[in-house]
């Protein structure tokens, strides 16, 4: 991999959440974008979001159209995540099958169908971990949600990059200690985490960016600036 850049399009400005997607250029001039944000307009249920400049005009910005973008991971179809999917008519997008599958009947994902139910040829579906690219690893960390999946970028400068994406959302959940935690999905969200946690320790990975950290995310590098 060459190069990552990060970008901010969006937020919750109630809690002063950052909604965030990302992208990656490969060695050999390949635009791969991570998740692609909130939806314009927002529907009447997403009221707690708020559009920033969204992932085209910050794509535009360093001379990309959704055109070139040839791959879109789909960590998964939340509507902070993949509100803009459609946009990419040229890309083929990676999910996790089993999070695809589930997403067909499931009422969460119902209202941003337009923009995740693409053609069928242009859907990659994987199971479970997965060396995309040489450089660009997808991991499977259910929990969040059935079949969400994390990313980890090789580059030649920064070292092995993790973005958590929802898996851990904040920084100060990634830990191996017991958190208190009553949802249904505890058990899932903890072993996705310890698994995170091994891997950045196995990985020596030097960054791990976490979904939503507000906190972190003033400290990082955020498009046109880039990470190589």
């Amino acid at each position: 991999m060459k190069r990552l850049y990060l970008m901010q399009v969006g937020s919750m400005p109630e809690y002063q959440i950052p909604i965030v997607c990302a992208l990656v250029q490969t060695a050999d001039g390949q635009n791969v974008l991570i998740d692609s944000g909130l939806p314009a307009p927002l529907p009447e249920e997403a009221s707690d979001f708020e559009n920033g400049q969204d992932v085209i005009a910050q794509l535009a910005s360093i001379g990309l159209t959704p055109d070139e973008i040839g791959i879109v991971i789909s960590t998964h179809y939340d509507i902070d995540h993949a509100g803009r999917h459609a946009a990419f008519t040229k890309a083929h997008y990676v999910v996790q099958r089993a999070h695809h599958l589930d997403a067909a009947s499931n009422p969460r994902f119902a209202a941003l169908r337009p923009q995740w139910d693409q053609p069928s040829e242009r859907i990659r579906l994987v199971d479970g971990d997965t060396e995309l690219l040489p450089g660009l690893d997808l991991i499977e960390t259910s929990g969040h949600v059935t079949g969400h999946q994390s990313v980890l970028v090789r580059l030649p400068e920064t070292g092995a990059v993790l973005l958590t994406v929802d898996a851990v959302a904040f920084g100060k959940d990634f830990t191996r200690e017991q958190q208190d935690s009553h949802t249904p999905d505890a058990e899932a969200i903890r072993a996705s985490t310890l698994k995170l946690l091994d891997l950045a320790e196995r990985e020596q990975v030097g960054l791990v960016i976490f979904g939503h950290d507000a906190a972190q995310w003033e400290q990082l590098k955020k498009l046109p600036e880039y990470y190589e």
